[in-house]
């Protein structure tokens, strides 16, 4: 009888409803879709489609060549780290095209440029691991969640020049490295499309130039007309 009843248990167990069977099962996404936010979205009608996604395998978890791409074309990123207590930082980090640099299909890295000497995100990373990375492209309107671990490397000139962009003048102080856990993408809805300084004087450029050849032209044709011969 002993052995019947854990028998019985045992086949109750192996054959869970979807609602257990979700609860155990892990998924890539789970490291932003925690219980209670699962439980958000079931209240307000998106846990369906979210739990359709996660069959299908839910969330990337290695830098594919797309996203590989869009990481190297960035100037900008914001990295967030919290304190053993919770309490969220968010701290911004630029430089040239090319400063994130992915160093394999698990890992960016960056130089970490001298600063205001704070040091908050490397004390946050010091207790607490977990970081995150937010990429935004304004141009084309796309941005890009990175979840992970990150980890400040001291005293590595190796690494350091080799992470360090060309011909930049900023004093590298350390290096920044994020292992990816899971990445997501979000619709360009409510991203404001804004252009580079740089872009943009190029674009003024080139389109001041047009103008002084058509005005060329004008006065090429209104010289014509006038009888003063084509130059």
């Amino acid at each position: 009888m002993p052995c019947e009843h854990v028998h019985a248990t045992a086949h109750v167990d192996a054959r869970p409803d979807k609602a257990e069977a979700e609860q155990f099962t892990i998924y890539s996404s789970d490291v932003a879709f925690t219980r209670s936010v699962k439980a958000v979205q079931t209240r307000k009608g998106s846990r369906q489609a979210y739990a359709r996604m996660e069959e299908r395998g839910a969330w990337q978890t290695r830098i594919t060549p797309d996203l590989a791409e869009f990481i190297a074309a960035q100037t900008s990123v914001f990295l967030a780290t919290a304190n053993p207590e919770g309490q969220p930082y968010i701290q911004h980090r630029g430089g040239p095209e090319g400063f994130l640099r992915v160093l394999d299909d698990k890992t960016i890295g960056f130089a970490d440029f001298a600063g205001n000497r704070q040091y908050i995100t490397q004390g946050n990373l010091a207790d607490n691991p977990r970081a995150y990375l937010f990429l935004i492209d304004y141009v084309h309107q796309r941005r890009v969640k990175i979840w992970g671990e990150a980890h400040v490397v001291e005293g590595d000139a190796e690494l350091t020049a080799k992470l360090m962009p060309d011909a930049y003048k900023s004093k590298p102080e350390q290096v920044i490295l994020f292992t990816v856990s899971a990445w997501d993408t979000n619709c360009p809805k409510h991203i404001p499309q804004r252009f580079e300084a740089a872009d943009v004087a190029v674009a003024l450029a080139q389109r001041d130039n047009k103008i002084k050849a058509l005005e060329a032209e004008v006065r090429r044709l209104q010289a014509g007309l006038n009888g003063e011969g084509v130059l």
